[in-house]
């Protein structure tokens, strides 16, 4: 298996640039399992170039350069220019942004006909997806728990206009044929999904073999088990590579202005055409967007998502000044209470 057969191209370096092209296949802390000329091997960040530089962090998926060697970790030197990068607001610090995958070309949004299915959270991985500069894909799954199948497609299409959505089930093989026969080698898909959608079975059926380890569902509310402990990029025997992901409970906005664009155009349309420039889109008379609701052009539900994400996305954007502006309001209120219980004082202890 060669680097080229993993996506790389002589056209992403630069002159000038020095080190053996290797592709990140799997982050685990402080070490990084790579593919390179060499074949598998790990490797450990030059620290020089990475904590005391300006690189970017490698994820799974980046390309990279690095200084090979043979008996241990090989050192990472340099992270390649991204074509595609999949981030989510770190739901640690809650003010950072948290690197996903990088370099694929479709994103599999993967849902589960059963309690899992739900359009808001499709939404927001549409929204996610399109930020990433990848081509979203729909992906439901365990068709074989419902006869609505169709019915759930629909609803799906409504809200993805354009979007490709192939609805599945890994158990019989129903619509299988039609979802693989849409790749084609070289390409790399990043799945997101929750975790008891199916993300690890549907792996093995792409691949025609067992990859990853399936687990338990609860009958109860159909989650399962996180299978998957950590990013990792395979190589299928038909030349597709997968990034499968842990299931993420939390998908926080962060930096997704254009893909929340894409997601919602639909919304979008009607943004402008009111009569007054600064409309808040709430009891102004010559309202496009309240117009689109009344007659049924628009859903409210819809609407209402988007200005929620809407003002999700914008606290991830402008996030220092939002917690900077929070703590200085809270200073302002604790003042006021000081200055309450100051003049109560001098009053004697009376009311003011």
């Amino acid at each position: 298996m060669t680097i080229e057969q993993y996506g790389f191209s002589p056209e992403m370096l630069s002159e000038n640039t020095a080190g053996i092209p290797a592709r990140v296949t799997a982050v685990y802390r402080d070490r990084y399992q790579l593919i390179s000329q060499w074949g598998e091997g790990w490797g450990r960040l030059k620290g020089a170039s990475y904590y005391g530089g300006t690189e970017a962090f490698p994820v799974t998926g980046d390309f990279v350069l690095m200084e090979y060697i043979p008996d241990g970790d090989s050192r990472i030197l340099q992270t390649l220019p991204r074509k595609t990068f999949f981030s989510r607001l770190n739901p640690l610090t809650r003010q950072t942004e948290q690197g996903i995958a990088a370099n694929f070309d479709l994103v599999f949004l993967v849902q589960a006909l059963n309690q899992n299915f739900n359009l808001n959270r499709l939404e927001r991985y549409l929204t996610l997806a399109w930020q990433s500069g990848a081509q979203p894909v729909i992906v439901l799954t365990k068709a074989d728990l419902t006869d609505r199948w169709a019915k759930y497609g629909a609803a799906a299409s409504a809200i993805a206009p354009g979007v490709p959505i192939y609805t599945v089930s890994v158990q019989t093989g129903f619509g299988m044929e039609q979802l693989t026969g849409s790749l084609r080698s070289g390409q790399t898909i990043v799945l997101l999904g929750s975790s008891g959608v199916g993300k690890s079975s549907l792996v093995n059926a792409l691949a025609g073999e067992e990859r990853m380890a399936v687990g338990d569902i609860r009958l109860e509310d159909g989650r399962g088990r996180h299978t998957t402990t950590h990013r990792q990029l395979m190589m299928l025997p038909s030349g597709v590579m997968v990034i499968d992901t842990p299931g993420m409970r939390e998908l926080g906005m962060w930096d997704v202005t254009e893909g929340l664009g894409e997601a919602f155009s639909d919304v979008e349309q009607f943004l402008g055409r009111c009569r007054f420039r600064d409309c808040s889109h709430r009891t102004e008379p010559g309202c496009a967007v309240r117009a689109a609701i009344e007659a049924g052009e628009l859903s409210a539900d819809r609407w209402e998502h988007y200005l929620s994400l809407q003002h999700e996305a914008r606290y991830s954007d402008d996030k220092t000044a939002f917690l900077r502006q929070k703590q200085q309001r809270n200073k302002g209120i604790a003042k006021a209470v000081r200055q309450k219980k100051k003049d109560q004082r001098k009053m004697g202890g009376k009311p003011l």
